[in-house]
């Protein structure tokens, strides 16, 4: 019988009857791919330019919905009603929606029977209705009805963004509201407006020719100033995001009615013509200028000039 101890292992061999070395099942594996330096910074710069492109057009995105808070100052609060100065008014609700819900709401402050003339205020871009009431009483005592109310997004009427377009519409509504409800012809309609109310009131007169007159209390020269001198407005296309123009000296040079044009000053530039402001040159039909300081004898001042200029609008058929 052969020993065991003399037998030798045989080779192991593969289906097709040749060995296997483990060498040899090394070099037969496919090589593992690699990522190379130039792939993974491409990679890397490309998701990087990515992320800042997003972030960019977030604050695109941002700086579009809430451009209008740098030049609109809405309040909804009203602390004060003409009844605080001794002015009856009846409280005011029109431009209803479909709903039959009133958009706008304001102040009617009758005159005297003998008032040939209704003034609408504009009021600026900040505050509310409740904010104006000094100048309500004015405008009353120079012997003008008086119909004042909040553009939408101010006070109590219906809360929406401020912009140019909409306080143009609200405008509008109150000329029809006046002409189609109470009947008041617009040629006995005057439009008083105050900062970013008086440009308001420019573009308004440009477009109704048959009002009566305007009285423009420093209108502002540049209003988007307040958009554009913003920091955050620098890192995005503003021009082409705000939408807001309030081009001053265009509806200025379009006006086809009288204006009384009051700014306040120092004394010392009272009379002074080479001051008026490039606006005011605009105007080609009947004009009359104002500088106003602050006195004791203002309100007597500011009546006195109104009433000089609504017996002028008068006797020349407005």
């Amino acid at each position: 019988m052969p020993s065991r101890r003399g037998r030798s292992k045989p080779p192991h061999t593969s289906a097709s009857g040749s060995e296997r070395h483990p060498s040899t099942l090394r070099d037969s594996a496919p090589p593992q791919p690699t990522i190379s330096f130039r792939w993974l910074a491409t990679t890397a710069g490309i998701a990087i330019l990515a992320a800042i492109a997003c972030a960019w057009a977030t604050l695109c995105i941002l700086f579009w919905q809430g451009s209008w808070q740098l030049l609109y100052h809405p309040t909804s609060a009203i602390v004060r009603t003409p009844a605080s100065v001794g002015l009856a008014f009846d409280s005011i609700g029109f431009a209803s929606d479909a709903a039959g819900a009133a958009q706008l709401r304001g102040w009617w402050i009758p005159g005297t029977p003998q008032s040939h003339y209704t003034a609408i205020y504009l009021h600026g871009a900040n505050g509310n209705l409740g904010d104006t009431i000094d100048d309500l009483l004015r405008l009353h005592g120079a012997g003008l009805n008086v119909f004042a109310f909040d553009y939408r997004g101010y006070g109590q009427s219906r809360f929406v963004h401020p912009s140019e377009q909409r306080l143009r519409e609200d405008a509008e509504s109150s000329i029809e509201y006046l002409v189609g409800t109470r009947h008041i012809p617009a040629t006995s309609l005057i439009l008083v407006g105050k900062d970013l109310g008086a440009n308001l009131a420019i573009a308004m007169g440009a477009a109704h020719p048959e009002l009566a007159g305007l009285v423009l209390e420093e209108p502002l020269e540049s209003p988007l100033n307040a958009i554009f001198s913003d920091s955050r407005a620098r890192l995005v296309p503003a021009q082409a995001l705000v939408r807001d123009r309030w081009e001053l000296n265009a509806s200025a040079a379009n006006l086809r009615i009288p204006s009384l044009w009051i700014y306040w000053t120092s004394a010392s530039k009272i009379d002074d013509e080479q001051n008026t402001p490039a606006a005011y040159q605009q105007v080609t039909a009947r004009k009359m200028f104002s500088w106003m300081t602050a006195s004791p004898a203002t309100s007597k001042i500011y009546a006195d000039t109104l009433s000089r200029w609504l017996d002028d609008l008068q006797s020349n058929g407005r």
